[in-house]
């Protein structure tokens, strides 16, 4: 069952599913206990994977670690400037796009980052850009990465994503959770 927390409010059930308390967490039916993005991501796709994203990729990748280490530390720092007031959010923000001028070399090469479809490593880096890009709008509307930009929008106004982005109610002891995988009836990507 899917069910929606707050984190703030973090209930017992995810606790004892996991310590550490962090999202996402997937218990599967044999009581394994998937507490990586990444773990669950390759669990979801090898239970399915219709349009092919882990089709010869690896979700090792070097992309995917360099946004995990590297990028996601200047990316923290960024998003929370106030929280590390040795630098200014600029400072942070400048650290962080080496990365994405990375992103923008590959990107004016290919529509994808593993050429002309998307694949796991794309779905992998999206939440992560769409969180910079977030920080200050203004200035990523006007920043030197127009093909990152284009990317991040296609993923932005594809029916998957106004799919998965649905907001559930929070998810109380005793209520429960929405079913997960869908029913088959129901395909997000129809």
């Amino acid at each position: 069952m899917l069910r929606e927390v707050l984190l703030k409010d973090k209930p017992a059930e995810l606790l004892a599913a996991s310590p550490k308390a962090t999202v996402p967490v997937l218990v599967l039916s044999d009581g394994q206990v998937l507490e990586e993005s990444l773990d669950v991501m390759q669990w979801a796709l090898e239970y399915r994977d219709p349009l092919g994203w882990l089709d010869g990729v690896a979700l090792d990748s070097d992309w995917i670690s360099e946004c995990d280490g590297n990028f996601k530390h200047w990316l923290d720092r960024y998003k929370y400037a106030e929280r590390h007031p040795e630098h200014s959010a600029e400072d942070y923000r400048k650290g962080a796009e080496g990365f994405i001028q990375k992103l923008e070399d590959q990107l004016s090469v290919f529509d994808w980052m593993g050429g002309d479809a998307a694949n796991a490593v794309d779905v992998a880096l999206f939440p992560f850009i769409r969180q910079f890009a977030g920080v200050d709008p203004s200035w990523w509307q006007n920043a030197p990465y127009p093909n990152v930009r284009r990317w991040l929008e296609n993923w932005l106004n594809s029916a998957l994503f106004s799919v998965i982005m649905v907001k559930y109610p929070r998810w109380e002891f005793g209520q429960p959770g929405k079913r997960f995988p869908p029913e088959p009836d129901h395909d997000p990507l129809k």
